[in-house]
């Protein structure tokens, strides 16, 4: 149970789901905790201080370490103080957990501008903000470990959520960037994605295709499951692991291909539209993706 143990962690949307049962689980491991959440509604509407309150209680009540943070990852200012909090009350920073994220879900000829920014703000310039205000901390002490929230929306596909799935597979590429970059300082970066039953998955309409058995398989995929995965990454125990795409689901965990080239054709002469068409196109095309969603590629129940 001392597998974090002296470790101070940051975990954004600590309040409520995957996060909390992540900064709980942290602190259960020796971890001292920033309960980072805003308690803003799952559209990123409104606040409450209670969310964050509570789970501070719950690990004080074990003996734990823990001081709420109310800032919004989706302001510069306000990642710099979170990361100033850490360092104020615990004197260091060894991870960061980019969890927090809100939705918006909207077909995409009628999205709304105002509710991209707002979804890509949090869910993507909310991860930047904060692993950058991090990072001269981890570079100065060459150590540290960022483990950050993706999702199967952006990895294989969903209806009515660009701005989300834009934003998640941004997610991805910062990861990796911030993978490569900071490989030298002894800092890692992976990605986890998370099937797990929390308010943004509460919000698929049981009335789209495959949406109330969506919801009856992630009834089985807890929360505290993906905790158990992103505790690891921030542990020593992961110290081989960089630049992942990792999913959990219930008791599955699998890794995410990455893109890479799949099929190749060349032609000495080059190509024109129409020998793409005649040539080209019959030879790539069994290399082609389908348009598919997670639910057509999670088809059986979680394990």
């Amino acid at each position: 149970m001392s597998l974090l143990q002296g470790r101070s962690i940051v975990v954004t949307g600590a309040g409520r789901g995957i996060g909390r049962e992540t900064a709980l689980l942290c602190a259960r491991l020796g971890a001292s905790v920033i309960v980072n959440d805003p308690g803003v509604s799952e559209t990123g509407t409104g606040g409450d201080p209670g969310p964050a309150a509570e789970v501070v209680r719950e690990i004080e009540a074990c003996g734990g370490r823990a001081v709420a943070s109310l800032d919004s990852v989706a302001d510069w200012v306000g990642a710099q103080r979170l990361v100033g909090a850490a360092l104020s009350a615990f004197g260091r920073l060894d991870g960061v957990v980019n969890n927090a994220a809100i939705l918006r879900d909207k077909i995409f000829h009628q999205l709304d501008p105002a509710d991209w920014d707002a979804v890509v703000k949090t869910d993507l310039y909310g991860p930047f903000y904060v692993s950058r205000a991090a990072a001269p901390h981890f570079r100065e002490q060459s150590s540290g470990a960022m483990v950050h929230m993706t999702s199967g929306s952006a990895l294989i596909g969903n209806l009515a959520q660009a701005h989300y799935m834009a934003a998640k597979l941004g997610v991805v590429g910062l990861s990796k960037s911030i993978a490569l970059d900071m490989a030298r300082y002894n800092v890692r970066s992976n990605c986890v994605s998370p099937t797990a039953m929390s308010r943004l998955t509460g919000t698929i309409p049981t009335s789209s295709r495959g949406g109330a058995e969506r919801l009856r398989q992630l009834e089985k995929a807890a929360p505290a499951k993906i905790a158990a995965l992103v505790a690891f990454l921030l542990s020593d125990l992961a110290r081989e692991v960089n630049g992942q795409v990792i999913g959990a689901r219930a008791n599955e965990l699998y890794v995410y291909s990455q893109t890479r080239p799949l099929r190749l054709v060349s032609r000495s002469e080059g190509w024109t539209a129409q020998s793409i068409a005649e040539v080209a196109l019959p030879a790539l095309r069994p290399a082609f993706t389908p348009l598919e969603r997670t639910s057509d590629v999670f088809s059986w129940d979680p394990l």
